[in-house]
Formats: C-alpha cells, structure tokens, sequence
C-alpha cells in the first residue's frame, strides 16, 4: 500500500467497498462482508499505526490515534461499515490534500515546467538549435517572437517588448533595445532579437529562480508541525468525552460513535494547503518563498531592518560632483580612481565606470589588489600606491572633512588627492511602504547602512525610519541584529547586495530585493523580491498575516465542527456511519477555507 499513489489507495479502498457490498446485498454472505472489512480495516489500522510510532519517535507529534482509534473502536462493536466509511474518508482525504496542494501550487509549478531548454546559436553565421546548458557566457543566440528567453544577455541587434510577469510579477511587458540587458525566463514579443549571452544557464535569473520555488517545495513548512500540535489536547478531549459517553449510557457503542465523528482531517490538512496555497499568492505577486515557517514568522514580525543603498534608495548613483585637491586635475584624479575601481562589483564604482568611460577617461592596468570590506581598495597603479573608498581608509590624517552626500575619496601614496561625490534618489514608494508595515504591526522600523551618519538619518527622516546605525561593516550589521531584544522579534532584514548575505542570514526572515540584486544575496535570503519594488515588502508581510489568519482559521473551524459533534452523538443521535459520513462534509470545509488563502485581496 505504501507504494501506490493515494489516489490509487483511495481505488482500492472503493473496490474492497462494493465488493462487500455486493456480498451483503447480493449474494447474502453478511459475515464475510464483515470479515473481509475487518481484515482490510486491521491491516490499515496496523499500518497507520506503526507510522505514528515512526512520527512520534522523530520527536513530532502525529494526528493518527484519533483515526486509529476510530476504526478499531468501530470494527470492535461490529460497526464494520463505518469502519469501512472512515477508511475511504481517511484515502479520500490523503487524495484530496494532493489535489488541493496541486491546485494552490500551480504558480509555482508553471515556473519548473516552462523552464528553458534549447537556444538558437549563432555559429559559423549559421543558427543551430543547441542544449541551454551548452551555450556559453560571450555566445551570441537569437531569440524569436513569442519564445522564452533561455539565459541571461544583453541586446546587440533588434528591439522588442518583454514579458517578465513570471520573474516579476509586472504585467505589463517591458520594450527593451540594443544594449539593454535581458532576463532568462522573459518572453519574447512580436519581433526577434539577438542576444550577448553575459550567464551561463545555471547562473542565469529564471534557473536560480527555479532553484529558489525547488528549495520551497522541498522544505516543510514549520506551522504544520504546529498544526500538529493542536492533536495533543484534541486526541484527549475526544478520548475523554467517548469514555464518558460510554460510562455514563453503559454502551460501548457509544465510545464508537463519538470517536468517529473526532475527525483529524482538519489537523491535517488545513494548515499545509493553506501554507502551500500563501506560497501560491506569493509567487504571483512576484515574491517566491522558500519554506512555510517564513511565512509564520513574517506575519510576526515586529522589527524591519533595511540597508539602504539599493534598497530603500534606488541605487542608481550617478556622478554629481568631481572635486580634486589644489593642483590635481579633474582628469587626473578620475584616470587613478577609476583604475583603481574597475575590478570592483561595487555600486560605487560601477557608477564611476560609467560616468569615467561617459568622458573618455583612460585607465591604467592595476597590480596588488586588495579590499578591505566596507572600507575600500588599495591599489598599485603606475608605480603609485592608490587608495580608494571611505575618507577614513583614503586619507585619515588629510584634515578634511567627509562631504555630506556619498563619495569615494582618493589619495595617492598616502596624500590625498581629491573626492568623487555621487547622488542617488530615494524609491519614490519607500515612505508608503514604511507606513504600511507600521499599519500591519511592524513598529520597529531601523536603518542599518555603511554610509555615513548624517547621510543615512537624512534618507531615514525622509521615509519615516527612526532609528538609524551608521558607518557599519557586514559584522556590525550582525551585531546590531543580534543586539535587538526579544520583545522586537521576530525580525525581517531587507538587502540587495554581497555583503548583506551575511546579515540576511542572521535575521529571522531575510529578504533580498532579488531582481536586479546578487546571487549571493538571494541565495541566503528566505524571501526573495523579483520585482524591483521595495513595495513588495508590505505585500509580503500582508501575504504572511492572511495566510497564518486563515491556516488557523482553517484549523480550529474544523476542530469546533467535531467538538459539536462529539458532543451530539454522545446522546446517541449520530449512528456510527452517519458520523463516519460526517467527517467529509468536516474535511471539505477545512479544505476550502484554508484555499481562502490562495485568493488575492486589494
């Protein structure tokens, strides 16, 4: 039996039924009807038995006993067809908690069937048909009308519109031309383009997608453990009310029908096709998350922590303002530090890449590289120890004042040679955002950044943060998170780049704004942001709250229906079949409640 699917166990269980039926009813053979139900409801019993024994010694807590009970209970005082009825609830039920995970999990699913798998190669000036996996970063493909993106790239020939909505969640197709870069998993519109590969499939975005919805499939989610533990006190409750019904009435059969309407169904499965289905939601507003526990803790959360270059601004840094020290030239000062910059992923120096190669600015080759996290790079450069990054690393005993907006400072060996100042712009929706979390009881709102104080209290006033740590290295942002009391948990961090992986790992929730942030920072979050919008952070907490609401809602209705039922048929009005029947009509209810969650409210 454990081989076979429960829709097949659910097969056979019906077969066994009308076969005892037809022996009852048709041929008149009552006692082997009686006899066959009895041996196949044991072996059941015994099988269901032994896996609550496995269950418990796991160290969970299992919601079988009140089953098992039941069907022994009722095959003891020779109620066999209610034994019989509890067993194809009990298959029907184990059937219907697949159907209901596949029905809310069909966002998620779309995302592992619709996966790329060929790409049209430019080789030779000739298009060959190759495996995705075989393309290689530098490799030029041509993608066709209406055809999923296979792998990263940036547009060398052609224009065309986007749609991006299963990375995003954005329905509205996006229209993008030469130079402009393309994510995997985005469809083609009406004409054809020819891409640069810039990833290789296993790292481009619509595969570490689908590692991170292969991640939230695998793992079990928290609160049906949880769920689990609601059996503790409902198994004794029903225990008790059945041995009352029987002490007080003096029939045994008593004991038989209470039990049979204690249904564990709603135990079982409420909470995971509610889990299952928040997931569901989630994806469709372009939020995947990897376990169901996140979605328990999130909609605890008390604290929000944000980084805030990229995250609560938009991290586009442009260039404001080049200013060399006396005898310095512009020229010269942008030609070293941006020498220096140039094998750095840092958002800085992409922004100062650019604006150097916007002016026609030469670099020099750099030898003896070396950063030092969150303070800056140190470089050798025609024979010229170059320094780059935070005032206090470039240049500390200069006698200059750090400038009041973000910079790069740069001295060359160890005088200093002027600063590189940049502006960037707050997301026009973060002030909303911060109101809202506030409004779903996420009182403590912080900044934590490795800009400059009056910098970050500035942007911090501005969206309505009130609490800001400054000037901090990846390790004071774990130790800024660890320092928040328990009253302040459980707490979210919110980050988009390398070094707020660690950070997002140490939060109860991590959140990275995913789309266009790092591997590294995706990789370790719980909840990933595809669509670049520091709005989907609310959405997410929202998400969280419903989902919990209406998995316990889902729970304890179904828990209060068998309550009232237990207590009816210990007056003897509910017939053991009539009971056993009952607990459809109980699992049904459970099950469409909990599918609530799957619905998108405004």
């Amino acid at each position: 039996m454990k081989r076979l699917s429960n829709k097949q166990k659910l097969a056979v269980i019906l077969i066994i039924a009308a076969i005892a039926v037809f022996l009852q009813y048709g041929l008149h053979y009552p006692l082997l009807a009686q006899v066959i139900v009895t041996i196949v409801g044991a072996i059941i019993a015994l099988t269901m038995f032994i896996g609550m024994v496995k269950t418990l010694r796991s160290g969970k807590y299992g919601v079988d006993l009140l089953a098992i009970l039941a069907v022994v209970a009722t095959l003891a005082v020779g109620e066999y067809w209610a034994a019989m009825v509890i067993l194809v609830m009990l298959t029907g039920g184990d059937a219907l908690e697949d159907y209901a995970a596949k029905k809310a999990n069909t966002e998620l699913k779309a995302l592992l069937d619709n996966s790329p798998q060929h790409a049209h190669l430019i080789k030779e000036g000739k298009i060959t048909d190759v495996a995705v996996g075989a393309v290689k970063v530098g490799d030029q493909i041509v993608v066709k009308p209406g055809e999923l993106v296979p792998v990263d790239g940036v547009i060398v020939a052609g224009h065309s519109d986007f749609d991006e909505s299963s990375l995003t969640g954005e329905a509205r197709p996006v229209v993008k031309q030469d130079g402009d870069a393309v994510m995997s998993g985005s469809i083609n519109g009406n004409s054809a383009i020819t891409l640069q590969v810039n990833h290789l499939a296993k790292d481009s975005q619509y595969q570490q997608l689908v590692k991170l919805v292969k991640e939230a499939e695998s793992t079990p989610a928290h609160f049906v453990r949880l769920a689990d533990r609601y059996a503790v006190p409902f198994t004794i409750a029903a225990v008790v009310i059945s041995a009352l019904a029987w002490l007080i009435s003096g029939n045994p059969h008593r004991f038989a029908e209470v039990l049979v309407v204690a249904s564990p169904c709603p135990l079982i499965l409420a909470a995971p096709v509610a889990m299952v289905s928040g997931m569901s939601r989630a994806s469709r507003n372009g939020i995947v998350v990897k376990t169901g526990s996140v979605l328990e803790k999130l909609a605890g959360a008390r604290t929000g922590a944000f980084d805030k270059m990229g995250t609560i601004t938009n991290g586009h840094l442009t260039v404001s303002r080049v200013i060399p020290a006396p005898e310095i030239t512009t020229e010269r000062l942008l030609h070293l530090a941006a020498s220096a910059e140039q094998d750095s992923s840092h958002i800085l120096a992409r922004s100062l890449l650019a604006y150097a190669t916007e002016h026609e600015i030469s670099l020099a080759p750099v030898a003896d590289l070396e950063e030092t996290t969150g303070k800056g790079i140190t470089a050798r450069i025609e024979d010229h120890q170059v320094r780059a990054g935070k005032l206090s690393f470039a240049a500390p005993d200069n006698g200059k004042a750090a400038l009041a907006t973000t910079a790069i400072y740069v001295s060359v060996d160890g005088k200093y040679y002027g600063a590189i100042a940049f502006e960037d712009h707050i997301r026009p929706e973060a002030k909303e955002t911060m109101e809202r979390l506030k409004a779903l009881g996420v009182n403590n709102l912080m900044m934590l950044t490795g800009d400059q104080r009056a910098i970050a209290q500035t942007v911090a006033k501005q969206v309505g943060i009130t609490t800001v740590k400054a000037d901090l290295l990846p390790q004071d942002k774990i130790a800024a998170l660890k320092g928040i009391t328990p009253d302040f948990h459980p707490v979210f961090m919110v980050g988009d780049g390398v070094n707020d992986a660690p950070s997002l790992a140490t939060a109860d929730v991590g959140i990275a704004m995913g789309a266009h942030g790092s591997t590294a920072a995706s990789e370790t979050a719980d909840l990933v942001i595809l669509q670049d919008n520091l709005a989907r952070v609310a959405k997410a907490v929202a998400i969280s709250k419903d989902t919990i609401r209406i998995a316990k809602q889902a729970v304890l209705i179904g828990i209060a229906i068998c309550t009232i039922l237990m207590l009816v048929a210990c007056t003897g009005a509910i017939p053991a079949f009539v009971g056993a029947m009952l607990q459809e009509v109980i699992d049904t209810v459970s099950i469409l409640w909990a599918l609530k969650a799957r619905q998108t409210s405004n």
